[in-house]
C-alpha cells in the first residue's frame, strides 16, 4: 500500500514504524512542516502501564527510549505549603526532542522516508496514495480542510497557561497550588532528564484579570510566574519555547475518517494536559491502525475496524479528561479545601477512582488521609 502520513510527531512516526514491521512493501512516506529538530514543549510522561503498552507493541523501541527516561513512583502535591506524596503508580520523563529523534532514525532505518520543511495547503500531490493519515496535531490542515465531513467540535477553556522549563529537578511528577497576589495559581512539574524539568504554570480566568497577567507582555509573565513559584524554582529562571500563555482548545470530530483520510492522535482530539495522557494516546491510536490495517487487508475495511475497536477507550478518556480539566476550571473553589481534602478530591476528579481503588493503589495516602479524618468530619466540597 501506498500512506502518506502528514505529520512526524510521535503519532505518525510510531505508525509509520509499526506499518513497515507488519509489512515491509508498504511504500510509507511521512511530511512535517517543521525542521527535524523543531520541537515545542519539553518533557513527555508515560506511566508504567503506558510503557508495557509501547513494550507489547514495539519491544526495540521502547528499549531505546527506557534508557533515556527518568524514573520514578507516585506523585507530590504541594498546597498550603504541607508536602503530601500519593504512593502507587509509576511514571517516566523523556525530553520531547529525545523521544522524536529516536523514532526518527528508527523510522529511517525502517525505509520510511521522511520530508521536513514541507508545509503543504491542498491533498491534490496525494492523489495516487492509498491511505492519507492526518497526524498533524490540534491545528490539523488536513481535518480544516475537511470539517464539514469530519464534523469538527471546537470550544476553549476558562483557564490560562504556559509551558516552560526549569533547570530545577523534581524528585516525582509534582503539583504544586499556590495563593498570590490574590489569586489562584498551580504548577504541574516533572523531570524529564537528571538536570531539567518542564514547569507548566496555569491559572483561573478571575486570577489572570485581577494579578494584572492580562495586561502584561510575556516576558512579564514569565518573570511574575517566576516570583510566584520562586522556592519550587529554587530561585532558577523559567526557561522558554514557544511559551505562550494561552487558553486550551478543545477539539474532536465526531467521524474518525472519509474515504481515504484518517485522523489520528491530537488532529482526531486535544489531550488536555491535567490527564496525563496525550503522547500515549496518539500513540496508542497508531497502534490500534496499524493493527487494523494488518487484520482487514484493506483500507476500505481498515478504517471502519480502527473505529470500531478504537472509539470506546477514546470516548471513556475524553470522558475522563473532560471532568479532570473540569476540576481546575473551579481552581480557587478547589484550593479552599484543607490539603489531605484536596489531594483526596484531586484523586477522585475523573470518576474512574473511587476510595475502594484509592485503598488499594495508594494505602499509604489514604492511611495518611483516613486517620486525619478519624476524629474529625471529611470536609465536603
Amino acid at each position: 500500500m501506498k500512506i502518506r502520513i502528514l505529520g512526524a510527531g510521535p503519532a505518525g512516526l510510531w505508525l509509520a514504524r509499526s506499518l513497515k514491521r507488519h509489512d515491509p512493501r508498504h511504500d510509507i512516506a511521512i511530511v512535517e512542516q517543521n525542521p527535524a529538530d523543531a520541537t515545542y514543549g519539553f518533557g513527555v510522561v508515560f506511566s508504567s502501564t503506558a510503557l508495557d503498552f509501547l513494550e507489547r507493541s514495539d519491544p526495540d523501541a521502547l528499549a531505546e527510549l527506557k534508557a533515556q527516561m527518568q524514573i520514578w513512583d507516585g506523585m507530590t502535591i504541594t498546597h498550603r505549603g504541607e508536602m503530601m506524596h500519593v504512593d502507587g503508580g509509576g511514571y517516566a520523563g523523556i525530553q520531547r526532542l529525545a523521544l522524536l529523534r529516536t523514532l526518527q532514525r528508527l523510522c529511517e532505518s525502517s525505509g520510511v522516508a521522511i520530508e521536513y520543511n514541507r508545509r503543504v495547503e491542498r491533498l491534490d500531490a496525494f492523489a495516487d496514495a492509498d491511505l492519507i493519515v492526518a497526524a498533524d496535531g490540534t491545528n490539523s490542515l488536513v481535518r480544516s480542510l475537511h470539517d464539514a465531513e469530519f464534523k469538527t467540535h471546537r470550544s476553549e477553556l476558562a483557564n490560562r497557561f504556559a509551558w516552560f522549563g526549569t533547570e530545577t529537578p523534581f524528585a516525582t511528577h509534582t503539583l504544586t497550588f499556590k495563593a498570590h497576589a490574590g489569586g489562584s495559581f498551580v504548577a504541574h512539574h516533572y523531570r524529564y532528564q537528571p538536570a531539567m524539568s518542564t514547569f507548566l504554570v496555569e491559572c483561573d480566568a478571575a486570577t489572570w484579570e485581577t494579578s494584572g497577567l492580562a495586561a502584561m507582555d510575556d516576558p512579564a509573565r514569565k518573570r511574575f510566574a517566576e516570583a510566584v513559584f520562586h522556592d519550587e524554582l529554587a530561585g532558577r529562571p523559567l526557561i522558554e519555547n514557544n511559551s505562550i500563555w494561552r487558553r486550551f482548545p478543545v477539539v474532536f470530530a465526531d467521524r474518525w475518517y472519509s474515504g481515504k483520510i484518517v485522523l489520528l492522535g491530537d488532529a482526531l482530539r486535544s489531550a488536555h494536559y491535567s490527564i496525563g495522557s496525550g503522547t500515549r494516546l496518539a500513540i496508542d491510536d497508531a497502534i490500534a491502525l496499524a493493527a487494523a490495517i494488518a487484520d482487514a487487508g484493506s483500507i476500505a475495511d481498515a478504517l471502519p475496524l480502527y473505529d470500531e475497536r478504537r472509539r470506546p477507550p477514546v470516548e471513556r478518556f475524553r470522558d475522563a479528561a473532560q471532568r479532570s480539566y473540569e476540576w481546575y476550571e473551579h481552581l480557587p473553589e478547589k484550593m479552599q479545601l484543607a490539603p489531605l481534602d484536596l489531594v483526596y478530591d484531586f484523586m477522585r476528579r475523573t470518576g474512574r477512582v473511587d476510595e475502594a481503588r484509592l485503598r488499594r493503589d495508594s494505602p499509604a495516602f489514604m492511611a495518611r488521609y483516613e486517620r486525619s479524618h478519624a476524629a474529625a468530619p471529611v470536609q465536603a466540597n
